[in-house]
């Protein structure tokens, strides 16, 4: 069934209780960034109002988010008044994101002031901002009725940028900005207004990936420096056929322009959220001039592109929440994000930001990482999902044990084995591609290619696997069962197999796992000794530690401080000679700060460097060559 926006949302309220007779009014969003280089963003708001009591809410389910993750606690300068006088506020005793006020006579709009203190650390909520650049969320500075529809809510929003920064935004302006920076936007719904971040930069590049062409497609990259922006005509040209190969697997669009915001910036921390007609993609500062980093960076883009079908366009029908209020369930999850994890890394392969042989290392990767998650033995993969609004934030402390989102690795290689079957059983004549073109393409029920609004689809499990029995009629429903259900100690690698090739391991580097450890200052030594290490600004703490590796067994835990390799201290290099020196000597003595005491750990291991890689097993045929070969020349 097809719905706007609006419809779905008008739906919803359909009997909700006091509902905001000022709903349909309009109201305008000033957002002030001049103080964003310190961490500060500042709004002001013109709220319609009418006598008597008013509560006022915060955004807290964020789509995409998959949680309660509005930063309540960093709403800060928050001053009400009407007419030029004050009005008196009162947070609710039960919901944190509710505040009362009670409207005097006569008064038919309040005027607010609030304060988001952007965080400088991604130890809590996101940072938004550096000193060179700023990612404005309008959630971050929004307050509306309790009760409302958003979708109801027409906004004028308008914006202050610091002096000498450009942006870029997927919404339309109305007008040039003006002399102090103020950029005005079109009106809009509060729930497109939401739904369009700005990326703002003093170091600020636009790359067009489809120039001349209707619709445009752009990259507005922010960063920390120029150098930054400096992205090759070969990094280039293959950005420019993500648009391409995306209309060739799903034949239509829904919506009017694209733009994918980057923000490059050490300070950022790595992240992406979807929306209709962008994309808030952060990560490293040199992760598009670095070839190292770029190789663990590469499918951040195509992530959150494909989302833009997958999960914003078609959407589990319980991952709505029209007034950001609703708690959301994310039990479908291994199809919003495991889908789209699994297209992400075959789009970066098809339009060459990944080479052939990246996208296999990448795949033998996560294989081995989710062997090694023995968490897997008590948590099936559903709970992950189900459990994924508190799993978001856990710590990547003992993870091993307690597993995480492992939806997004896990589905990858779910949706894999499903591509390969559908391929062996068709004969080559079907694949996943068809079920994405039918599902959130032109054979969806939902846009026609010419129609390019966006609009929300919903659907429940049994609606996936309608689709795909429609491709290749299979049990569907046992395949993902059995496998969203299962306590096995290894991870589904039928993919692999079926792919025409088998999980191996030697003491050659794995590129993806190097690229990864480079990117997010970490050192990784999983298949060996069983430890991840932090390697930032030399601080090497443990991260987590394998189940039954030889760390674990020595009783490493996260936390502890490595400080000497056999006696020496520590260093990158000598770690990696110690381990290389195993087969002889069959053993390593870590010294280890543990809460100000020292305490030497003596593992037994006698296999070396060691990481994993796919081999091509016997004469069958090479379907993950066919899968993530380009459909457009």
């Amino acid at each position: 069934m097809r719905f706007t926006l609006a419809t779905l949302t008008a739906l919803w309220f359909v009997g909700l209780q006091g509902v905001s007779a000022n709903a349909a009014q309009q109201f305008s969003i000033h957002a002030d960034l001049s103080d964003a280089a310190r961490g500060l963003m500042r709004a002001k708001l013109s709220i319609p109002v009418s006598a008597g009591p008013l509560t006022l809410v915060y955004p807290q389910w964020i789509p995409g988010d998959h949680g309660p993750t509005g930063p309540i606690t960093d709403l800060s300068g928050i001053k009400f008044t009407a007419n030029g006088k004050p009005v008196a506020w009162r947070r609710d005793l039960t919901d944190m994101y509710a505040l009362h006020l009670d409207i005097p006579k006569g008064v038919e709009s309040i005027d607010a002031e609030i304060e988001y203190l952007a965080p400088s650390t991604s130890e809590a909520d996101a940072p938004s901002t550096s000193s060179q650049l700023a990612v404005l969320n309008w959630n971050l500075v929004t307050l509306f009725p309790q009760g409302s529809d958003a979708a109801k809510i027409t906004v004028e929003p308008s914006v202050t940028l610091p002096a000498n920064w450009n942006f870029g935004c997927s919404m339309e302006t109305a007008s040039s900005p003006s002399k102090d920076g103020t950029i005005r936007f079109k009106p809009t719904t509060l729930e497109m207004l939401i739904d369009h971040p700005l990326i703002a930069a003093k170091h600020f590049k636009q790359l067009d990936l489809t120039p001349g062409a209707e619709p445009p497609h752009v990259i507005d990259v922010g960063a920390d420096s120029d150098a930054a922006l400096a992205i090759s005509a070969e990094r280039l040209k293959a950005y420019q056929r993500v648009p391409a190969e995306y209309a060739a697997l799903f034949g239509s669009r829904h919506y009017e322009r694209y733009h994918f915001l980057l923000a490059l910036s050490d300070r950022l921390g790595v992240n992406g959220l979807e929306h209709h007609e962008c994309s808030d993609n952060r990560a490293a500062e040199r992760s598009l001039i670095d070839d190292d980093v770029f190789a663990d960076f590469a499918t951040l883009l195509t992530h959150e592109y494909f989302h833009s079908w997958n999960g914003k366009y078609r959407r589990p029908k319980r991952l709505l929440s029209p007034d950001y209020q609703q708690p959301m369930q994310d039990d479908l999850l291994w199809v919003y994000e495991g889908l789209t994890e699994y297209y992400g890394d075959v789009m970066a392969a098809r339009t060459g930001l990944w080479k052939p042989e990246e996208y296999r290392e990448h795949i033998a990767a996560i294989a081995a990482n989710l062997s090694e998650r023995k968490g897997r033995t008590w948590r099936p993969l559903q709970d992950t999902a189900d459990m994924a609004s508190k799993l978001y934030r856990s710590s990547r402390q003992w993870s091993m044990r307690r597993r995480g989102v492992d939806y997004y690795d896990e589905g990858d290689l779910i949706w894999l084995e499903a591509d390969t079957l559908i391929r062996q059983k068709s004969g080559g004549t079907k694949s996943l591609d068809d079920f994405c073109r039918a599902f959130y393409g032109e054979g969806s029920g939902g846009a026609a290619p010419q129609e390019s609004k966006p609009s929300v689809v919903t659907y429940e499990a049994a609606d996936v696997f309608t689709a795909l029995n429609q491709v290749l009629p299979y049990d569907w429903k046992a395949f993902f069962t059995e496998r969203l259900t299962s306590l096995a100690p290894e991870p589904p690698i039928g993919g692999i197999t079926q792919g025409g090739y088998k999980l191996t391991y030697s003491a050659k580097p794995n590129k993806m796992i190097e690229s990864g450890s480079k990117a997010n200052k970490r050192i990784d030594l999983r298949e060996s000794l069983g430890l991840v290490l932090s390697n930032d600004e030399g601080e090497h703490a443990v991260i987590d530690v394998v189940p039954d590796s030889p760390a674990d067994k020595a009783g490493v835990g996260p936390g502890m401080k490595l400080l000497a390799v056999n006696g020496r201290k520590f260093d990158d290099d000598l770690l990696k000679d110690a381990i290389a020196a195993t087969p002889s000597s069959k053993k390593v003595e870590l010294l280890f700060e543990n809460a100000s005491y020292y305490w030497t750990a003596k593992l037994d291991y006698d296999g070396g460097p060691r990481a994993p890689h796919l081999e091509r097993a016997g004469e069958a045929p090479d379907l993950i060559e066919k899968i993530i070969a380009p459909r457009v020349k």
